[in-house]
């Protein structure tokens, strides 16, 4: 009977509180801060097992490859999200609900969103701990324009299609993360280094050039309903793609260049 009471107890915690839309975007950002951790201390203890070249890296080296797993599972996980609710979900689709495109959003959508800022916190807070070794300010840049994007979608429900739209960027990461792998386990004339190389450009260039272009031609068909989002969200709408889509293309010409290099080397 005691043990009843408890389990009915936890379950009324997880629906009433926990799992309340109210509280949705503060239970999935702890989730996302915790994920994050659990990550990292889980790629710590299975690569000083499985990876006999861990251990010969040097301590900003360890803390570099444990962060870009984080940064792997997360963009893993946001970019199936994206996908699905950009060109799965009809959530966002013109036809089947009414009401404005920019003012929907579900208890999923928006845990998703929780998750991503939760993410974008843990990093900021380990790129700032160990600043420059895990990036520049580029990157500190980056990760406040999107915890800043995020987060005011996540709270207040607007703008969610083109949130997630930016998110499907984050399938460059994982390319990324594996080309830093390959290059610090001495790989980088290998075949699988020049492979994961030529996989880079294309989806850089499909997720991170073309699709925002499509995302501004998006906003374009439906500025009426756009210019109804609150001056803080078309601020937002307006400057962080923009400022992002600036930063891509300075990152994709650095992208053609080592492409090129490696090429070169391998004639």
């Amino acid at each position: 009977m005691e043990i009843q009471s408890y389990q009915n107890q936890a379950e009324l915690l997880l629906k009433e509180y926990l799992l309340a839309d109210s509280f949705i975007p503060y239970t999935s950002v702890i989730c996302g801060i915790c994920a994050c951790k659990m990550v990292y201390d889980l790629t710590q203890l299975f690569s000083s097992v499985y990876f006999k070249s861990y251990l010969m890296l040097s301590k900003v080296q360890r803390n570099e490859w444990n962060n870009r797993s984080i940064s792997t599972v997360h963009a893993i996980f946001i970019t199936v999200m994206s996908l699905y609710f950009v060109f799965w979900s009809d959530l966002f689709s013109d036809h089947r609900y009414a009401g404005l495109i920019m003012f929907r959003s579900s208890a999923l959508s928006t845990f998703s969103l929780g998750v991503s800022v939760g993410y974008f916190l843990a990093d900021i807070g380990m790129i700032t701990w160990f600043y420059p070794s895990l990036g520049g300010m580029e990157y500190v840049i980056h990760h406040f324009l999107s915890v800043a994007a995020v987060a005011y979608s996540m709270l207040t429900g607007e703008g969610q299609l083109y949130t997630f739209m930016v998110l499907i960027s984050e399938t460059t990461t994982p390319g990324i993360n594996l080309r830093w792998y390959l290059d610090t386990a001495g790989m980088k004339r290998s075949r699988a280094y020049l492979i994961n190389g030529v996989v880079i450009f294309v989806t850089w260039l499909v997720a991170r050039i073309l699709l925002f272009m499509y995302l501004f031609y998006h906003v374009y068909l439906h500025y009426d309903q756009v210019t109804q989002v609150h001056s803080y969200g078309i601020l937002l709408i307006f400057v962080v793609p923009l400022v992002l889509s600036v930063m891509n293309l300075l990152w994709f010409g650095k992208i053609i260049r080592g492409l090129r290099k490696t090429l070169a080397k391998r004639q």
